[in-house]
Order: C-alpha cells, then structure tokens, then sequence
C-alpha cells in the first residue's frame, strides 16, 4: 500500500511539474528584449527626375537621366523590442512584434553627373566623405503580424517556432547631414536653379517610401518557470524602399528629384525574455 501511494504520487508530481511549463490554448505571452537589424542592402544606380522648361532648354537636359555607378547602403542597428503572442491551439500563435524604431544611417556612392552641358557645369559626389553619411538619422517602423507553428508538446520546456507573416514599413525623422546639404546646393542645386532662372539658395530634403513586405521567423522558446521563459529568434524581411532626394528652388519650385530603390533585406536577430500569463 506505502509503495502504491509512492508511484502514485510520484506520477502526480510528474504530471504536475510537466504542466507548470505548458503554452498552449489561450495562453499569452509577452515578452521584451533586444533586435539586432542587420541590412543586406543592395540598391540601383540613381535616376535624376527634371522638372520641365526652362531647365531643360537652355541646358538641354531630358526629362530623366541615370547616373551610372551611383548607389545608397545603410548601417546594422540595435532597438528595444516588444512581443505579444497568444496561443489559438497547442500549436498554432499569432505574435505581434513592435517596439522603438530603429534609427539608421544611409550612404551614398557615385556621382550624380547631368549628360550635356549641364554635367559641365555642377555634378554631384555622392561619395564625398564630408557628404557621407547622406542621411545622418532616419527611423524605420515595422510592426508585423506573424502566424506561427510550434513544434513538440506544448508541456515541453523547449519549443521550436516556425512563421510567416507581413509588415508594413514606413520611414520618419528623415535628417540630412549638413555637408550634403551644402555639397548639393552649391553643385546640382546651383546649376539646375541657374537653368530654370530661379535666384537664391535651393533646399534639399530626403523621402522614402512606404510598403508591405512578407516576414519570415524561426525561433524557439524555452520555459524557466510555470510563467517566466525566454524566446530568441531569426527574422527576414524582403524590404524595398524607394529613396529620394527632392531639390527645391527658393521659392519652392522643384528642380529634381533624383531617386533609387534600396533592397534592405534585413535579417533581424532577437533575444528576450517572456512573461505567461
């Protein structure tokens, strides 16, 4: 009898120490930590928009050119990160992933060069270390939605992850370093104003677009304690941007508009700790 109750308690113990770990229907999760961006960025040369007459008369610009070996590339960034996931089955999460914005540099190579008698007159260097970094801060937001899988039982300690979902991207803050500003309001700026007989200082501004991309995430979670864990995961975005950057004449007039689509690519690493409740 003393042996039975034993085993049966035993087996009770068990059961009840394998639960405490559980993540499984209608659970939640939050969990806070760190991202790692790391941009695997590729970009097309930059294609200059003019503005119509005059400009193009007396310099006998076309309405678009492209500057050959021009390109923009970006830096890794660190951010604070949020997860909320909640558990539909044993198996089957949703996760909302937010956090602060991360905030990047962009870089620039090549020289924007006018054809004709323009590009004798200004072009712009778009690798002048005193220009670089072009853009010296920008904010990236990219709250996602991913549909997720867990693997093994849900009374597992570890529980591998595997997702796919969507994000939407959008850049703020957009700040121009100054030597850029300067280096293009005294090259391009100057002889795009000249041809449109616009007197006084251009004004430079950069843009971004906007768009949705697919996420993919792989990951895992393991349970310290019946509500405290920790998760780390990998993330791939396949983001496009398209990048600009708008001359402006005195009176606001635009003169150019010379544009490139950035491949970001991010590989996104994060590491965090979780809360069950």
């Amino acid at each position: 009898m003393k042996k039975s109750m034993m085993t049966a308690a035993a087996v009770t113990a068990a059961c009840l120490s394998a639960g405490a770990y559980a993540q499984g229907t209608g659970d939640n999760v939050v969990s806070l930590g760190w991202f790692h961006v790391m941009p695997q960025d590729s970009s097309t040369p930059l294609t200059t928009y003019v503005a119509p007459t005059p400009i193009n008369t007396p310099l006998r610009l076309p309405n678009q050119f492209t500057s050959s070996g021009t390109g923009l590339s970006t830096n890794n960034a660190d951010t604070l990160g949020l997860l909320i996931t909640h558990f539909w089955t044993d198996h089957i999460a949703t996760t909302t992933v937010a956090g602060v914005p991360p905030k990047f540099k962009i870089y620039g190579s090549g020289t924007i060069k006018p054809p004709g008698p323009a590009g004798a007159l200004g072009t712009q260097d778009l690798g002048d270390p005193g220009a670089n970094p072009i853009v010296k801060s920008v904010r990236q937001w990219s709250p996602a939605l991913i549909f997720q899988y867990y693997f093994r039982k849900p009374t597992d300690k570890f529980r591998p992850f595997a997702g796919i979902g969507v994000s939407y991207n959008w850049f703020s803050d957009i700040q121009l370093s100054k030597g850029f500003v300067q280096s293009t309001q005294n090259n391009l700026g100057a002889v795009l104003a000249a041809g449109a007989g616009k007197p006084g200082t251009t004004t430079v501004e950069g843009k971004a677009s906007s768009s949705w991309a697919p996420v993919f995430n792989l990951g895992a979670t393991y349970s310290i304690t019946n509500h405290i864990g920790v998760v780390a995961s990998v993330t791939y975005i396949p983001l496009k941007t398209y990048s600009s950057v708008i001359v402006r004449a005195a009176d606001g007039t635009e003169l150019s508009d010379s544009k490139a689509k950035l491949s970001a690519d991010p590989i996104i690493t994060y590491v965090g700790l979780s809360y069950k409740f």
